[in-house]
């Protein structure tokens, strides 16, 4: 996670995400899936720089009217709403980044110990 100020776009800021740490603590991932705000040479070359992984814009189809359900991208809307769920994420009211990272992650903690302390539903 990386958490930047608003001024700085997707496609500037995905070098911040995609660094050498990154492809450490992940040694296993080969695709990231993206939105069509990561897409173009700087986020490639930042994909590149850091090992081989593969950056794969999950678009739109030009066929489609209205809402439409994209293939992976629900994933990250999901867990965005899972995390806004905590009433210190609902709003951005920290003063730091590293503030909100700390909250971030709290709240991932949180969901991800509920999940592993529920009780099994076993016959």
């Amino acid at each position: 996670m990386a958490v930047h100020s608003a001024s700085i776009q997707d496609r500037d800021g995905v070098a911040l995400v995609l660094d050498r740490r990154t492809r450490r603590l992940f040694p296993f991932i080969e695709r990231i899936y993206a939105d069509g705000g990561y897409q173009g040479p700087k986020a490639a070359k930042a994909a590149a720089r850091t090992g081989k992984w593969t950056i794969e814009i999950v678009e739109r189809s030009a066929k489609a009217i209205g809402f439409e359900v994209l293939p992976k991208r629900w994933i990250v809307e999901r867990t965005f709403a899972w995390i806004s769920r905590f009433r210190r994420m609902a709003r951005d009211f920290e003063r730091y980044a590293t503030t909100v990272a700390a909250f971030i992650r709290l709240a991932m903690i949180r969901i991800m110990l509920r999940r592993l302390t529920k009780p099994c539903l076993s016959s």
